[in-house]
């Protein structure tokens, strides 16, 4: 699924079997029951495979197996999803397209080259400004030629111990700056700066969170006084807000991809269930009622697929109506893959619901991408707002 190539089938199938021969689900058992999930040697063999490069463009050292990164990734998502990988698959290949479009040649001899061959991850702390997931803001605020960075953020993913952070900061209003520049990030406006924060450096605290996805962990994190660079800015001052609408493009996408995987595997496990299960001496599935669920099943995996690898067509080459296509994919496989894979549980009856059962293993992954960056109601919120603004756009072109 998500494959259009030959090249895209080899990524696919590479991951495919990778991911199979390391994390059955016994060893996601494993895992489990463990505080670190993360395996380095093993995410650097999946860096060889080719998950870290297609969002970066060739010049800084990416490249795409199809001319489409995103839709080279979004067959990589899938297997993910379908496996319950551990590994920061989204928040690494998120942070490294920030770098790759927006970071200085700096940024892209040091860090991005250590997220492209796996030495070192990233956690993209997403903090919308406004609206109703508004969170703790980061504030920076200028000293020299260096940066201070003051704040939290709620919650990103854990890596390798060689790890960064992007994060937007801006000025905060009752804050003056020292030592040059005439606000936070020098724009003047108070507009927010992304930063890239080694997650090592003086003052970052982290404090882990639980959560229900089995072999991936998340932390909050705490940055006092963090002082980096001013070479640490992504991108123009001010440009946080804009790039970020970008990143949640991508995010979306591949989290859309995730979902899709895990629903795809709850459904292979649910229809060889009523396959081989009989009740009264016939098969389960050919009961009228058990296949017509079957079916619905199906289709809502099928328009759940189709979505998504619309969205990461357009999104990977930057076509107008991109935005809104990935903002339809988060909002209609969020909140339909979880439903589907809790009717499957429901397809299985009792043994569906314990924890011995695999099925739950594909539920938590669906259920942990549906809500962060982003919840299905949010993207709804985000779609609804797209609309609104595509049509008074063509009202004013008519008149």
């Amino acid at each position: 699924m998500f494959t259009q190539t030959a090249d895209q089938d080899l990524l696919g199938n590479t991951t495919a079997q990778y991911l199979e021969a390391t994390y059955p689900p016994a060893r996601v058992r494993e895992l489990a029951r463990q505080d670190e999930t993360f395996d380095g040697t093993l995410w650097k063999q999946g860096a060889e495979f080719g998950w870290t490069t297609p969002l970066v463009p060739e010049h800084a050292g990416g490249g795409s197996v199809s001319g489409n990164g995103l839709a080279d990734l979004l067959a990589v998502a899938f297997q993910f999803g379908r496996h319950a990988a551990p590994g920061p698959l989204i928040g690494t290949n998120v942070v490294a397209a920030a770098l790759g479009r927006w970071g200085s040649a700096q940024l892209h001899g040091g860090p991005l080259a250590e997220l492209l061959d796996g030495g070192a991850t990233a956690a993209w702390g997403h903090s919308p400004r406004t609206g109703r997931r508004a969170g703790a803001q980061v504030r920076a605020e200028r000293s020299g030629d260096r940066f201070i960075l003051d704040g939290t953020v709620p919650c990103v993913e854990r890596g390798g111990p060689n790890g960064y952070l992007l994060v937007a900061a801006g000025p905060d209003d009752t804050t003056t700056t020292t030592g040059g520049g005439s606000d936070g990030d020098g724009d003047g406006d108070g507009a927010r700066s992304h930063f890239l924060v080694p997650l090592g450096a003086p003052g970052v605290e982290t404090a882990p969170l639980d959560g229900v996805d089995l072999t991936r962990r998340y932390q909050t994190v705490t940055l006092r006084a963090v002082t980096v660079p001013a070479s640490a800015r992504v991108g123009e001052p001010g440009t946080a807000d804009e790039h970020d609408a970008a990143l949640l493009d991508l995010s979306a996408v591949l989290q859309a991809g995730e979902i899709v995987g895990a629903t795809h595997r709850a459904f292979e496990l649910t229809l060889r269930w009523a396959e081989d299960r009989y009740s009264f001496g016939r098969p389960l599935g050919s009961y009228q009622e058990i296949k017509h669920r079957v079916a619905d099943l199906r289709t809502q995996l099928e328009a759940s697929a189709a979505v998504t690898e619309r969205a990461a067509r357009l999104v990977g080459t930057g076509r107008a109506d991109a935005r809104t296509w990935a903002t339809t994919a988060k909002a209609y496989v969020g909140r339909v893959g979880p439903e589907a894979i809790q009717d499957c549980i429901q397809l299985h009856g009792g043994i569906g619901v314990t924890y011995e059962h695999d099925l739950h293993l594909y539920l938590r992954r669906a259920l942990v991408d549906a809500q962060l960056f982003g919840t299905p109601a949010y993207f709804t919120e985000r779609l609804v707002r797209l609309v609104e603004a595509a049509v008074d756009d063509d009202g004013g072109r008519a008149s």
